[in-house]
């Protein structure tokens, strides 16, 4: 939930490997809130490693991804949020009541050539300023990385 001492709000993004999607939505929000929104990823059969692919294009775009790595999901993730962003998983995403959900209907970036995964980066990065202005109006974002 949103930290009363410092008044940033948390918000989980959600898909099944957290290779893909959700990685991508957490390091944009990073990026365009500037620290005032906490952002994490989780899933909820979580692979490996996140998908190359993804890196690639994040990395392409200059934005840092090596610090991340799939998570599970847990209920205390979601409860400690205060909204959880479903990104294919939305059946399987625990319920907690009092949060807040949103589904994205995203595609998978999981073995996507480039621009396809660039085309889903795209995607998610309307929809993730749209958020950030949303969730804190009074910030000005940075510039999209997408130029």
């Amino acid at each position: 939930m949103t930290d009363p001492a410092t008044d940033v709000p948390q918000v989980v993004f959600a898909c099944v490997r957290n290779g893909g999607r959700s990685v991508i939505a957490r390091v944009l929000t990073e990026h365009y809130a500037d620290g005032r929104v906490r952002a994490l990823s989780a899933g909820t059969q979580p692979g490996e490693h996140v998908h190359p692919e993804v890196v690639a294009v994040l990395e392409e775009l200059g934005l840092d991804t090596s610090r991340e790595t799939p998570t599970l999901l847990t209920r205390d993730t979601v409860a400690a949020s205060d909204l959880a962003v479903t990104l294919g998983c939305g059946e399987e995403c625990p319920y907690v009541p009092g949060v807040r959900y949103v589904d994205w209907p995203v595609a998978d970036p999981g073995g996507q050539d480039p621009a396809t995964v660039r085309a889903i980066v795209a995607d998610l990065d309307a929809r993730v300023r749209r958020l950030v202005a949303e969730l804190v109006p009074d910030h000005e974002p940075p510039p999209s990385v997408l130029g």
